[in-house]
């Protein structure tokens, strides 16, 4: 039934978590392993653009590069397992767009995620983006704390 499973992380230990219950999920299913990171384009604000200190491009280079340690990590552990695992790293300022459009990609059955559990006002005004993924998908999503 489950066949690929995506692992979408922003290398925090909440998201360690979803990477080993995905990895040991696919173990025991014999399912694949797609790691997604999602880097953050440069924040471009027109009114602070005279005060821009660093250079989009390098800001934005820094950020694949961190993206790709964070997929490295998903790559080694489904290897220490012996699990297949592809890696996909994106620049968006939506992330759960563009977990929702990989698990597509790669006809995802399943996405382990961790959240980390934002409540009240600090949900509100940072939003979700599990709860934008849960709300935008149509496939199982296991949510881990």
């Amino acid at each position: 039934m489950f066949k690929t499973i995506l692992v979408p992380t922003d290398g925090s230990p909440l998201s360690d978590k979803a990477i080993a219950a995905a990895i040991e999920f696919a173990t025991f299913t014999g399912s694949k392993i797609i790691g997604l990171s999602i880097a953050e384009p440069y924040p471009f604000s027109p009114l602070a653009e005279s005060a821009m200190a660093s250079d989009p491009d390098i800001y934005e280079d820094h950020m694949r590069e961190l993206a790709r340690s964070h997929v490295k990590k998903v790559e080694d552990a489904a290897a220490m397992a012996n699990v297949q695992c592809d890696t996909s790293i994106a620049l968006s300022y939506n992330p759960y767009e563009e977990i929702v459009r990989t698990a597509e990609k790669f006809s995802c059955d399943a996405i382990f995620m961790a959240s980390h559990g934002r409540k009240g006002l600090s949900k509100l005004f940072l939003g979700s983006e599990t709860q934008k993924v849960l709300a935008h998908t149509t496939i199982p999503v296991l949510v881990l704390r």
